[in-house]
């Protein structure tokens, strides 16, 4: 995201119809996820964790989509590294620490599942699984009974480019364009599918597949969240118009391995991760509000002084908080009888 000059700096964010106290709040839900994310991989390091996923450098581009879509009607279906979406539909770090350490009160799957694999009735958040890309089909299902009743929503779903490949994304992609759905489907693609790097998946742009299922195909720089921010809520406006679906490719990097048991430097070199860490649009989003007399040193200490402790009481209430109960194991797996007093 370059700046060139003070009057464009002024005038861009709110352009897009983006007042200066949600860009503000835009970069404190980026660096929020970015440290969250930090201390999760502390936490696996040390020991106290078993695994954690991340998504250290694509938090902008996840925040900056997130603030395009309306909260209290929209549905959405994120993946794995999604922090910066999920912290911005109001998920809170405790509730993240409560997953990542699999406890009982973890709102996802009461510690059943591995970190990442969100779900929140209250922020419409759907229950995402293991297997890639099962989300997409089951985001175009939400499009789908929206349009049949009525509704004035869209569903996100957000997923990386492996997941480009599998059935389910053709067969979504599919039938959203056959029935104009309003759904927006969002790959995000980092460069590489655990080892395998974009160039060895796919010979083609993943945004250029949509013209084969009959509506619009974007590509937009991770690294510029405002123009993600205008895209999507072009997508978003389109949706909701019955114009049908977006596919949207936005161009990031992972910087980090593909989860903390693997290991990226058998597949990569330390001078490629290091060429794009510098790219790293964070710190130049906190510039250009910078620029605009919007951020200062003062308030950036006094911001990441609040994080702090809130990271800090997140993590000791999820290390000290209880496992489920043995006895629960097998609550929602089987069905279970209304009547206590009736056999199965």
């Amino acid at each position: 995201m370059t700046q060139t000059g003070s009057v464009k700096n002024v005038s861009r964010h709110a352009a897009l119809g983006l007042s200066d106290e949600r860009a503000v709040q835009m970069y404190e839900k980026m660096l929020l996820a970015r440290k969250f994310d930090e201390r999760a991989q502390l936490l696996q390091r040390a020991g106290k964790v078993n695994f954690h996923i991340s998504g250290i450098t694509q938090e902008p581009s996840q925040v900056a989509m997130t603030f395009a879509m309306d909260l209290e009607k929209d549905w959405f279906l994120p993946y794995y590294r999604d922090y910066g979406l999920v912290l911005s539909l109001g998920m809170t770090v405790k509730e993240l620490m409560l997953s990542l350490f699999a406890k009982e009160e973890d709102p996802n799957s009461a510690g059943r599942q591995m970190p990442g694999h969100f779900g929140s009735k209250r922020l419409r958040i759907v229950t995402g699984s293991s297997p890639v890309t099962t989300q997409v089909p089951h985001a175009v299902g939400f499009a789908l009974a929206a349009k049949m009743r009525g509704e004035s929503s869209v569903s996100l779903v957000s997923f990386g480019e492996g997941s480009s490949n599998q059935g389910d994304f053709h067969e979504g992609c599919n039938f959203a364009g056959v029935m104009k759905l309003p759904v927006i489907f969002v790959c995000q693609n980092n460069g590489y599918a655990i080892s395998v790097p974009f160039r060895k998946q796919s010979a083609g742009r993943i945004a250029d597949r949509a013209i084969g299922y009959g509506f619009p195909g974007i590509r937009v720089d991770g690294n510029d969240p405002l123009e993600v921010y205008r895209v999507f809520r072009e997508a978003h406006e389109r949706a909701l118009a019955g114009e049908g679906p977006t596919l949207i490719e936005i161009m990031t990097y992972r910087v980090t391995p593909h989860s903390t048991s693997d290991n990226d430097l058998a597949y990569r070199t330390k001078d490629e991760v290091d060429e794009h860490k510098a790219l790293d649009s964070l710190p130049v989003f906190r510039q250009y509000l910078t620029d605009l007399g919007l951020w200062s040193d003062e308030q950036e200490n006094e911001l990441l002084a609040r994080m702090r402790r809130e990271i800090d009481e997140a993590t000791q209430y999820g290390e000290n908080a209880p496992f489920q109960a043995i006895e629960d194991a097998f609550r929602h797996v089987y069905a279970e009888n209304a009547d206590e007093g009736k056999g199965q």
